[in-house]
C-alpha cells in the first residue's frame, strides 16, 4: 500500500500562482507514476499532468505552458507548479501512485481561482 500526503491547495485571484505538493510513502519502487488529476463540481475527474519515475512527463492541453509537473524522488514526492491560473482551474485537486497493482489516491486539496 501507499499512503498520500498533499499539501497546498488554497484561493488565488486570477493570474496568481500555487504550488502544490504530495508526499508517498510505503511500498515505493521501480518505475512507477504520480499524478495530479482535478475535478470540478458536475464534471468527471481529468489528468492535469503526470510524471514517471524516470521523468516522462504529459500534460492536458488545457495547462500545457501554465502548469508544470516535477518529482523528488529521494523524497518520493511529487509538485505541480500552477502558473496564471484561470478561473476554470477551480477544482479538487487529487495526487495519484500507480505501479503495477497498486493504485493510491490522495484526499484531495481544493484550488480556487477568484477574484
Amino acid at each position: 500500500q501507499v499512503q498520500l500526503v498533499e499539501s497546498g491547495g488554497g484561493l488565488v485571484q486570477p493570474g496568481g500562482s500555487l504550488r502544490l505538493s504530495c508526499a508517498a510513502s510505503g511500498s515505493i519502487f521501480g518505475i512507477n507514476f504520480m499524478g495530479w488529476y482535478r475535478q470540478a463540481p458536475g464534471k468527471e475527474r481529468e489528468l492535469v499532468a503526470g510524471i514517471t519515475s524516470n521523468g516522462i512527463t504529459n500534460y492536458a492541453d488545457s495547462v500545457k505552458g501554465r502548469f508544470t509537473i516535477s518529482r523528488d524522488n529521494a523524497k518520493n514526492t511529487v509538485y505541480l507548479q500552477m502558473n496564471s491560473l484561470k478561473p476554470e482551474d477551480t477544482a479538487v485537486y487529487y495526487c495519484r501512485f500507480k505501479i503495477l497493482k497498486i493504485d493510491s489516491w490522495g484526499q484531495g486539496t481544493q484550488v480556487t481561482v477568484s477574484s
